[in-house]
């Protein structure tokens, strides 16, 4: 290739080296999307909610520079039917909701969509293309985020991001993204999000979760018990049943804890030892539902003389 002209190496380089010239320095692609806990929560009730049918929303938010996207909150979309279609976006309530949301406070704007594939992974289907598409024609850094209420556990939560790629950019034979940084990680692709189109069609986008002070005592006391559930006063009936149940449960772990001691008494510490790996515990099991039945026992004959004393 000695012969050739320059401009028509380069043009040769850039049609069959997906990097073009060796020597050219390329930018990093790689974008991160940081999405809030509230809006995390808010995307996994509605999710649960719509089991099992596919539900929808938006997302808003900002797009801070070139590799960060900042989503924040979201809603809803009233939604019908087992798949997501571009008429299922009613630009009607969209304009009222975000009218009705810049009202408290929350002037982000749309930065993308969401929608559940309860029980079968995280991938877009030929309509969620189309859909995708529609949201690019207005903005080409919109997101689309897919996530899977069934198959998401406390601890982990199977979601991914996609864009769609450019078929112009295949059609020259370049990558649709150059390079990555090594701050986060992508989702591994499934075999079916790869039969449908992931790297072909569509590519994923790392998530991120970034919390402040305020977000992470929210999550905290997420599950905390308030101080006034012991004061709450159950049903006579079930608290009689609950406390049978328990001395039954004792009675029996009594016996198991005699006839244990007994053949305890024929054996060495390190048989024992072996012996009681993976059985229940007859003394501990005793001790935490007498603990329990006396907790149940104290609190229901406190909450009784104080509500006896307020009707005096």
């Amino acid at each position: 290739m000695a012969g050739i002209p320059s401009s028509l190496r380069e043009l040769f380089y850039s049609f069959s080296d997906g990097n073009g010239m060796n020597n050219e320095t390329l930018a990093d692609t790689s974008e991160q999307v940081y999405i809030s806990p509230l809006a995390l929560l808010k995307i996994l009730k509605h999710g649960r909610a719509g089991v099992p049918m596919e539900v929808m929303g938006l997302m808003l938010g900002e797009i801070v520079d070139e590799y960060t996207i900042r989503i924040v909150d979201v809603f809803a979309m009233p939604q019908s039917g087992n798949s997501v279609s571009v008429e299922a976006v009613d630009p009607v309530y969209q304009t009222n909701m975000l009218e009705e949301l810049k009202k408290t406070g929350r002037h982000e704007m749309v930065v993308g969509w969401y929608h559940s594939h309860p029980g079968f992974g995280c991938w877009l289907s030929g309509t969620d293309v189309n859909t995708q598409k529609s949201f690019e024609q207005l903005n080409p850094r919109t997101i689309g985020v897919v996530v899977d209420p069934i198959q998401s556990v406390k601890g982990k939560v199977v979601i991914d991001c996609f864009r769609l790629i450019n078929p112009h950019i295949l059609m020259l034979g370049q990558e649709p993204r150059q390079t990555t940084s090594n701050i986060g990680y992508l989702t591994k692709p499934t075999l079916t999000a790869l039969v449908h189109g992931l790297n072909r069609n569509y590519y994923s986008i790392v998530i991120n979760y970034r919390k402040n002070e305020l977000e992470k005592n929210m999550l905290l006391n997420l599950h905390k018990d308030m101080w006034t559930n012991p004061l709450k006063l159950n049903d006579f009936h079930e608290q009689k049943k609950s406390s049978d149940e328990t001395l039954e449960d004792i009675k029996k772990l009594t016996t198991l804890y005699n006839k244990n001691l007994r053949n305890e008494m024929k054996k060495t510490s390190e048989e024992i030892l072996l012996e009681n790996i993976g059985k229940i515990d007859a003394k501990k099991r005793i001790q935490n539902s007498v603990e329990t039945l006396l907790n149940e026992s104290i609190l229901t004959c406190i909450v009784c003389a104080l509500k006896n004393y307020n009707n005096i």
